[in-house]
């Protein structure tokens, strides 16, 4: 009666499984698709541009997510707490009317240690209520939130006396205004002053980038080729991408070579961008040590961790404050991008957004990567580049589209973590069985 053999019903299982883990990745792909086939305006340049833009504004945010997630702590929505603390250092430096490239390292400084004492603080709340991080590094967002409100609404110029008539002060002489404009960093401001140290065409990052990639991934063969673990699944994956950087860099030496009209996509921040390799490479190195062993081994197990001897809550208190310093950081390279501070709003989506960009990729509450953060931030701003243009094309109305961004994110929060849960009983029933 059945004619389907174990080995195909094995395979259909790891198809349909397959597919679980990566339906939110497949429906934000299949959208990106079917805005291109139903929008008329978007042309490939306009899209390019976008996206480069947002990327770079975004990605350092969203791979501060990472470290939390391998340490057990789940979707640290408590980022928004490390942005405040950027944007405390940012206000301090315009205040004092200091700019240029050094006030930019003078502002990273300033942050780290006040975005070092929210994270500590952050992971002792996260110790003291487990199994709820995510419910609990929501509140705190709110929470600090109203602290941050009260600092900048209230206690400068009520408190911390100030002059009425500095750019950045209410009329009144009491709080900061709901937009500072940071100034162009040639005028002694902060606004653009990692983007314009150095920008390249886009084709030729695009070019960089994949022969650094495909060069990885002969590296990665030539050195696990002959090892047992190096398993079907691994190989194919490093044939997957190196085609694909193959691809990106015969489109790029064409772009180049023929100046075709990809060549008028904007020039990217070379600057922006060494900084997210470099946040890359130091997640990749940091779990390769003693105490990126112990993130791992605390994720996994905190009672197995706790009996072979590491000290759990100064792990993940460590965890916490690594993700909420990037965070800060993050959120100065965002707002220098964007060339002005919304005091009271640049903040508040960051945690929501970043932790939806990391779902998007693939990623889970229990497994995150950087092919994950990569993945997600560019597929979940393309979302946001097409929305309107999709609302536009079907509807008339690109507001239609706008309101689609905001249901997509929650959407995505909501389905990741319910299938999270599907799983986990599914897990717990196949162990009862």
């Amino acid at each position: 009666m059945n004619n389907v053999s174990s080995g195909e019903r094995l395979k259909i299982k790891r198809d349909s499984s397959w597919i679980a883990d990566n339906i939110v990745t497949l429906i934000f792909i299949a959208f990106t698709v079917f805005g291109f086939i139903v929008s008329d305006g978007v042309t490939m340049n306009y899209f390019l541009t976008e996206l480069s833009s947002r990327f770079f504004r975004n990605a350092f945010l969203v791979l501060s997510l990472i470290i939390p997630v391998v340490a057990g702590l789940g979707l640290n929505f408590g980022i928004v707490v490390g942005a405040m603390a950027g944007q405390i250092a940012i206000a301090i430096m315009r205040y004092f009317s200091i700019g240029g490239y050094s006030g930019m390292a003078l502002t990273f400084l300033i942050a780290f240690p006040i975005a070092a004492m929210f994270g500590y603080f952050t992971g002792v709340l996260y110790n003291k209520t487990r199994g709820q991080e995510m419910i609990a590094s929501l509140i705190v967002g709110y929470f600090a939130n109203g602290l941050y409100q009260f600092l900048f609404l209230f206690a400068v110029g009520v408190i911390i006396k100030v002059p009425a008539t500095h750019p950045m002060i209410k009329p009144d002489g009491v709080g900061i205004r709901m937009t500072v404009d940071l100034v162009k960093v040639e005028e002694g401001g902060l606004k653009y002053a990692l983007d314009s140290i150095m920008e390249i065409p886009f084709m030729w990052a695009v070019l960089i980038v994949a022969v650094a990639i495909l060069l990885l991934q002969v590296i990665r063969y030539t050195k696990n080729k002959n090892k047992p673990s190096f398993n079907g699944n691994q190989r194919m994956m490093t044939l997957i991408n190196s085609v694909l950087s193959l691809v990106l860099v015969a489109i790029s030496i064409f772009a180049i070579t023929t100046d075709s009209s990809l060549m008028k996509v904007r020039q990217v921040p070379v600057l922006i961008g060494v900084f997210i390799i470099s946040l890359c490479v130091f997640n990749e190195l940091i779990l390769k040590t003693k105490l990126g062993q112990d993130f791992r081994s605390v994720g996994q197990s905190q009672h197995i961790a706790e009996v072979s001897g590491i000290n759990v809550d100064k792990t993940r208190i460590i965890a916490t404050m690594i993700s909420t310093v990037l965070a800060a950081w993050g959120q100065i390279m965002y707002l220098q991008n964007m060339g002005t501070l919304n005091t009271y709003g640049a903040h508040t989506q960051i945690g929501m957004f970043s932790v939806a960009s990391l779902l998007v990729g693939g990623a889970s509450t229990q497994k995150a990567n950087i092919r994950h953060a990569i993945l997600g931030t560019l597929l979940f701003n393309s979302m946001f580049i097409m929305s309107p243009e999709i609302g536009l094309s079907l509807f008339g109305n690109a507001l239609l589209g706008e309101y689609f961004r905001t249901f997509m994110v929650y959407g995505v929060i909501g389905l990741a973590l319910g299938l999270h849960v599907w799983r986990s009983n599914k897990k717990g029933k196949a162990t009862l069985n």
